[in-house]
């Protein structure tokens, strides 16, 4: 099958923002490992080539003249310019260029389209595809990941041109007042996700942490991430005695002002800690001499080694969102035996005492009661680990693929145009 993905987010650092980029990234490289023929269509980098392939993955950048104007706002910056070159340019020159010679020879196609930005892409897409008698032909599914830019969606047309997904339940009665019913197909996680946290850093960790309650957050710093609640949470850990180390990386956004105003307010040590190494080691350097210290500010990249160490070491991971479409980091500490933490929104895998803890409020008392709960019963917490690693093997991204994006394929292709 030949497979077309198009997003703005990709591999790039410089348009590796956040979840959406974790998805297509993982999807499409597992979709080439399944032998497909995977073209990912995306907002690269300005100085990389236009086009490379690897093992089945190619990778096309477009958008790149306007990209060299903004090189340092990353793929947003200009996001209304790069969506309106996106969905006139890209779809003629997939149709003429790829797309047909594939259509002409009696084969099938699958695009996958992510999120507002290529809603126009796909109406333009589907407009040529029909003029040209082979819309029967080319299966388009285009997914919701947030509700961001629902406002620009004419949602009448794009019902017309295409199956419309979503990541979660939630999401799904998040798009009914749409007017919109969609399938639901989860996120996955990559292979790495499930390496093994290096044993040498783990156990370094654990060891300088053994006096401390650690618990980790990563997000950005956005008021729906409860960055608010975890502050408080982490305080009111520190009035009862409990020495909390709170260790959070957040991203750029404005509300992470608030957050550090609101952790000071609160009678918390709060450190900034940057990573010059951008790898464990460095992190390791950065989370020495904490003595002093409630609150540790990493203000660099976390790789994904150092997740998944951070994400065993610590007592818990908080990804308590109140509005979250799907949870990765919740799944991604899972997958590595990490206690993950979650909302009641669009964590559709956690099942609250069985392989994780979910926070149905803003109270911080609810956090400690479980916690409490659960630090009581040894045995329950070796087996909540154990459950959430057997729950996440179930969202890989091959799991996915097979269990819920292919079924819903073969669906749409029985269906008439």
């Amino acid at each position: 099958m030949q497979y077309h993905v198009l997003s703005f987010e990709g591999p790039d650092p410089y348009c590796k923002i956040g979840g959406l980029a974790t998805r297509v990234n993982g999807l499409t490289r597992a979709l080439a490992d399944l032998d497909h023929d995977v073209h990912h269509w995306f907002v690269g980098d300005p100085d990389s080539a236009g086009n490379e392939s690897n093992d089945g993955l190619h990778l096309h950048r477009w958008c790149q003249w306007i990209s060299h104007y903004h090189r340092d706002g990353g793929v947003y910056a200009g996001e209304q310019e790069k969506a309106s070159d996106y969905a006139r340019s890209l779809p003629p020159h997939l149709l003429i260029q790829v797309l047909l010679k594939q259509l002409m020879s009696g084969e099938h196609a699958v695009v996958l389209a992510e999120e507002w930005q290529t809603v126009d892409a796909v109406l333009h897409l589907d407009q040529l595809l029909r003029h040209a008698r082979l819309r029967n032909r080319v299966t388009i599914i285009w997914t919701a990941n947030n509700v961001f830019g629902f406002d620009r969606i004419d949602w009448k047309k794009l019902k017309q041109a295409a199956h419309i997904a979503t990541v979660s339940r939630y999401m799904k009665y998040q798009m009914q007042p749409c007017g919109i019913d969609p399938i639901v197909i989860p996120n996955g996680l990559s292979p790495d996700a499930y390496l093994p946290p290096e044993p040498q850093a783990t156990s370094c960790l654990k060891r300088r942490f053994k006096d401390r309650t650690v618990i980790t957050k990563m997000a950005r710093w956005d008021p729906d991430k409860r960055w608010l609640t975890s502050v408080d949470i982490v305080a009111d850990m520190k009035r009862r005695g409990l020495k909390p180390l709170f260790i959070a990386r957040g991203g750029l956004e404005a509300h992470g002002v608030e957050v550090m105003k609101r952790a000071q307010q609160a009678g918390l040590r709060v450190h900034g800690r940057h990573n010059q190494g951008g790898n464990i080691e460095g992190t390791m350097e950065t989370l020495r001499n904490f003595e002093d210290v409630d609150m540790i500010n990493l203000t660099s990249h976390v790789d994904a080694d150092t997740r998944r160490v951070l994400f065993k070491a610590s007592d818990v991971v908080l990804a308590n969102s109140e509005k979250e479409p799907f949870g990765l980091v919740g799944l991604e500490a899972m997958a590595v035996g990490g206690i993950a933490v979650t909302g009641c929104s669009g964590e559709d895998y956690a099942i609250s005492g069985r392989n994780a803890l979910v926070l149905q409020s803003n109270d911080p008392q609810e956090f400690l009661g479980l916690y409490r709960h659960l630090q009581s019963r040894p045995k329950a917490i070796t087996a909540m680990r154990r459950e959430g690693r057997a729950t996440a093997k179930g969202y890989a991204w091959r799991e996915v693929i097979e269990r819920n994006l292919e079924p819903q394929i073969e669906l749409a292709r029985s269906l008439i145009v």
